[in-house]
């Protein structure tokens, strides 16, 4: 641990006031607004077979951004850190995890059901379309449950739910490659899932998927070859939770006939744009710098970017304290820490995937915040070759000239 790690290992054995504890300890009942993510999907398409109206199956879709982000702005921020003895105490808590299982059997109720909404109607194709993009949102947002499940590799419960709701969406190489390749490479120009200043999300999305599914499946060729095993077996952990998504979506075209299958690879693909999103406005940007041995210097909480908006930490459960996250990867949401001194987010998620899609609006807004960042050297920035002379004329001024 470096100095700067003990800085703020130190913060958390401050005394707490009672409010500040009261606050972190009942806002776990508020966690259950997690649980929102799937079944308000549910809820509209339950409503679009009961009353026949198919705007209900886009209802889910056309309002989470906004409406989340409203809700973000009218609560505010939640900067409160639990302090050591306190976290020690809701670490030991299985309530937090058990949210998760949940949100699990939720995700799934939510494929099947809308499924058979969208396949049991007769829906004009655009409605169809709405039906598949709140499936895709929902299933896109369920990473979120199984990044954070999927990083408790010594707990074969949460490993098998991270596995199950990665299906739901046909992302199940998720875990390693997140695990294995993004968190060692994360913050560097060889990390296909940290974005660069300059680059948009429509350039960043056709890098970052095939990057990952590609170092997924060369890290897992690797652990399969060192123990002995054949990397086309059901010892492979990518195509475990492969042939759950397609045994799923088998029977759902099985059940409901070929229509479904469009419809499921529309509603996946919106679901691996929700994690594109994430990954884009999670370290725009930045970059560690390589040591004179060649090797980057350890990730610390100032590579990725921070969130404090409370609404939106609630329900995407902490992964907005994403600083914390890649400092400690293996701590549970419910004690990931703010810091004082990290790159911080203008807005939480919701806002941030809707700026991150209107590319003039987005660079406008964070261009200049990652220049500050690096002090105005943009060599110390992660910047797109292609957009580099341009930036750099632009931003490149040295606080040190």
């Amino acid at each position: 641990m470096n100095l700067n790690d003990k800085a703020h290992a130190s913060d958390n054995t401050e005394a707490m006031s009672a409010g500040d504890s009261m606050w972190i300890r009942h806002k776990k009942y508020l966690y259950l607004t997690s649980l929102a993510l799937p079944g308000l999907p549910i809820l509209t398409a339950y409503l679009a077979a009961s009353t026949g109206e198919g705007l209900w199956l886009w209802a889910y879709v056309s309002s989470f951004y906004l409406l989340f982000s409203l809700i973000d702005h009218l609560l505010g921020k939640d900067p409160m850190n639990p302090d050591a003895a306190l976290a020690k105490s809701l670490v030991a808590e299985k309530y937090y995890v058990n949210i998760m299982y949940l949100a699990t059997a939720l995700h799934w109720v939510a494929v099947f059901y809308i499924a058979y909404v969208a396949g049991t109607g007769d829906w004009p194709w655009y409605h169809l379309l709405g039906a598949a993009l709140s499936l895709g949102l929902a299933s896109g947002l369920g990473l979120v449950a199984g990044h954070e499940l999927g990083h408790k590799v010594n707990d074969k419960k949460q490993m098998l739910a991270a596995k199950l709701i990665l299906a739901c969406s046909g992302y199940g190489h998720f875990t390693i490659e997140h695990n294995k390749g993004h968190h060692k490479d994360v913050a560097t120009p060889e990390d296909p899932a940290s974005s660069r200043m300059g680059e948009s999300i429509y350039r960043f999305v056709f890098r970052e998927i095939p990057g990952a599914a590609r170092r997924a499946w060369e890290l897992e060729g690797q652990r399969l070859q060192r123990q002995g095993k054949r990397v086309w077996s059901l010892q492979n952990e990518i195509l475990q939770p492969a042939l759950v998504t397609a045994s799923a979506y088998t029977l759902i075209v099985a059940a409901l006939g070929w229509k479904m299958l469009p419809f499921l690879l529309v509603a996946s693909a919106f679901a691996w744009w929700q994690l594109t999103c994430a990954n884009y406005v999670e370290h725009y940007g930045l970059k560690r710098l390589k040591r004179d041995d060649g090797r980057y210097e350890r990730c610390l909480p100032k590579h990725s970017w921070n969130s404090n908006s409370k609404a939106s930490n609630l329900v995407l459960l902490h992964l907005q304290r994403h600083s914390d996250h890649h400092a400690r990867p293996t701590v549970p949401y419910q004690i990931l820490r703010d810091y004082d001194d990290v790159p911080v987010l203008p807005f939480g998620y919701p806002f941030m995937f809707v700026l991150a899609m209107l590319p003039p609006l987005w660079f406008w807004l964070m261009d200049k915040r990652v220049a500050a960042w690096a002090e105005g050297d943009l060599e110390r920035a992660n910047v797109e070759p292609a957009k580099s002379e341009r930036l750099f004329r632009r931003y490149h001024k040295p606080l040190a000239a």
